[in-house]
């Protein structure tokens, strides 16, 4: 049965909530876990974000994002790297050992997608020693193909694979998020392939809802609501030996234009519904029989 402790609540799922209040409600909630994003932290002040987050006794799961690394013209190449250095001074800041990388699309007028994960690959060659030196490691995230353009040139675990394995596992591994690999069916393979190297970094849940919008980008359904399997997604990293925190992100704009708290309380109550494992009595192991989530593992 899968733990609901391990429900972590992505800020950008509330966003329109203050830090305060992200934080308030997620101790009225019984929360335990929190993933933030940099540009409110930011604005807050990542130093004062760190001390209300311990004060109120919570745990970051993740910083969302650090990459967007693929651009050609040295000077924006270095401007991101030292981008990406802050990032990691910052999740050592907040307390969390994952910084979320996402790659970043196609530079203007370049067509070349495996040249562009070079470039990324060129980049996490210096930063992925610079993030263990403050005990941060990095996990690259693969976005749905049609983020390839201009947001993601990594559009597959088996790419993004690719790219932590050039690196030990402790500097380099991977998110999988059901929003972007649930269409895939080498991802189960591939997330069995990362467990196996422990390289699973984070994990993050949302669901896939149509139509899409005009811009595709905030359209990430509520638990529940789209085509996902979330339990049977659950049960591929569960089986792949992932046992840490699981993050609701969704970027939604009819969630985010509802009163946040009410938003969370309910993204909890569809996380117990739709992830949460509901064991019957005829399943639940005796006392001296096998334990354990799906496949055996630990949940």
């Amino acid at each position: 049965m899968t733990d609901p402790a391990r429900l972590s609540i992505n800020q950008m799922t509330v966003r329109q909530l203050s830090l305060p209040e992200l934080v308030s409600s997620c101790v009225e909630s019984g929360i335990g876990q929190v993933g933030l994003w940099r540009a409110p932290v930011q604005a807050y002040g990542v130093a004062e974000t760190a001390k209300l987050i311990r004060s109120a006794g919570l745990t970051v799961t993740t910083l969302c994002r650090a990459g967007f690394l693929t651009a050609l013209d040295p000077a924006e190449r270095a401007a991101a790297l030292a981008d990406n250095r802050r990032a990691v001074e910052e999740a050592a800041t907040l307390g969390t050992d994952t910084l979320v990388v996402v790659s970043g699309g196609l530079p203007p007028g370049a067509r070349d997608l495996r040249a562009a994960r070079e470039r990324v690959a060129d980049a996490l060659t210096g930063l992925a020693p610079y993030a263990e030196d403050h005990g941060v490691r990095l996990a690259i995230e693969p976005l749905h193909p049609m983020y390839a353009a201009d947001r993601c040139v990594v559009s597959t675990l088996a790419q993004a694979l690719d790219l932590a394995e050039r690196f030990p596992a402790h500097q380099v591994g991977v998110t999988v998020d059901t929003y972007h690999v649930w269409w895939d069916d080498q991802a189960p393979a591939q997330i069995a392939r990362a467990g196996a190297a422990g390289r699973i970094h984070s994990f993050q849940l949302a669901d896939w809802t149509t139509p899409l919008p005009e811009g595709v980008l905030n359209v990430r359904g509520q638990l529940g609501d789209g085509t996902v399997d979330l339990r049977e997604w659950t049960g591929y990293v569960e089986a792949a030996g992932y046992t840490g925190p699981i993050e609701v992100e969704l970027f939604n704009e009819r969630l985010w234009a509802r009163d946040g708290r009410e938003v969370l309380a309910e993204t909890a109550q569809r996380f117990a519904e739709h992830v949460v494992r509901q064991v019957s009595a005829a399943e639940a192991p005796s006392a001296t029989g096998p334990a354990g989530g799906p496949s055996g593992t630990p949940a």
